[in-house]
């Protein structure tokens, strides 16, 4: 089947190191391992091309803007080149991850390709509150028109889903959350002189990283820090190491492909996500937490979110923003490596039975009832 997978999110590239850009190397690929043929049409390409991926075809329509206003009315313009570039092309499903301002679904539904719409976080919440939203109107009456032409609204989390069901009538919206690639990640040994505490994430806010810092600094046994990714918060969170005497290993942004060589010799994943003030906020599908059972690794995470129903029996959760509780779970966990081992054997088998991404993709397309290549 031919399947056109579109992403006109200008934040989003097809080949870069950010969680989104995982997620849609992985979707192309579990589509392409399912016997599908897959073409990519996006606003962003991206240079960080895995080996496996060199060969894949990627449309692109570039947006250029210089101001917030002109960037939202070039979005739903490149959608729509994109939509028509798609209708010349031919496919017979689309599967689009939802974007601002983009229509493209509901363009290529009415020419009668049906669609799955993939939506990852209440955008229009997340442009209004951390970045600028001039045209909100406009952006809901993409989403309803998106949602009303989809087959299937897959939602990585339920207050993902809740979301859009407050935002359009969505009856077909369903929550199926995100996968790992189990054959990218898997186990490897601790580094036999030290504990390697890792962190995998994009550097903002949200992610906690500053808390896990202070827990760092509060801990009572010996263990190291790793920080794999980049971010707005880089700069003050080296400020902050240095001003609490910590020696961390910052490892910067990575290619995804080039993760698992950076977590090698890690004893402990963790996710120190904060308090966001309720449930409803913390909408994540948590990519870096799947990423760490693919490993093999013990996880120490907030309970948040959907951590708790993860991690349960396996994980090790503690209170959000609480760098005292996050450092005495490190604490436990770094003195005790027979722990730490039947953990990680724990988690590798969940994320085998549940949470591979060809699993994932078969249930989303089982949704849409597309069943035959």
């Amino acid at each position: 089947m031919r399947i056109a997978y579109i992403c006109a999110d200008p934040g989003v590239p097809v080949f870069g190191s950010k969680g989104a850009s995982v997620h849609i190397q992985e979707v192309v690929r579990a589509l392409r391992r399912a016997g599908h043929d897959v073409t990519v049409y996006a606003v962003r390409r991206g240079n960080l091309v895995p080996a496996d991926l060199t060969d894949l075809h990627v449309h692109i329509v570039r947006i250029d803007a210089a101001d917030a206003a002109a960037r939202e009315r070039a979005q739903a313009e490149a959608a729509t080149l994109l939509s028509e570039q798609v209708r010349a092309d031919g496919a017979d499903l689309v599967y689009e991850r939802y974007s601002l301002f983009s229509t493209a679904l509901a363009a290529l539904a009415d020419a009668g390709i049906p669609g799955v719409l993939e939506v990852n976080s209440p955008l229009i919440d997340e442009q209004r509150h951390h970045r600028e939203l001039v045209d909100e109107a406009g952006a809901l009456a993409a989403l309803r028109a998106q949602v009303r032409a989809a087959r299937t609204i897959v939602c990585v989390s339920e207050p993902v889903r809740r979301w859009v069901c407050g935002h359009a009538d969505a009856p077909r919206a369903v929550t199926i959350p995100n996968g790992v690639n189990l054959q990218r990640l898997t186990p490897a040994p601790e580094d036999p002189d030290r504990v390697i505490v890792t962190f995998v994430g994009t550097l903002k806010p949200w992610h906690g990283v500053a808390d896990l810092l202070r827990a760092a600094a509060l801990a009572r046994q010996e263990w190291s820090l790793r920080i794999i990714g980049d971010g707005p918060e880089l700069a003050s969170l080296r400020v902050q190491a240095v001003e609490l005497g910590l020696d961390v290993d910052f490892r910067g942004a990575l290619a995804p492909q080039d993760v698992p060589a950076a977590l090698a010799g890690t004893a402990i994943g963790v996710a120190p996500y904060p308090d966001l003030g309720g449930q409803d906020e913390q909408y994540f599908s948590p990519l870096k937490v799947l990423e760490y059972l693919a490993a093999g690794l013990p996880v120490v995470a907030s309970a948040v979110g959907q951590l708790p129903r993860l991690l349960d029996g396996i994980g090790v959760l503690v209170p959000p923003s609480d760098p005292a509780a996050l450092a005495a779970a490190l604490d436990d966990l770094a003195v005790a490596p027979q722990l730490r081992a039947r953990r990680g054997e724990l988690g590798r088998r969940r994320a085998e039975k549940r949470y591979g991404w060809d699993t994932v993709v078969a249930q989303i397309l089982s949704q849409a009832e597309v069943q035959h290549v």
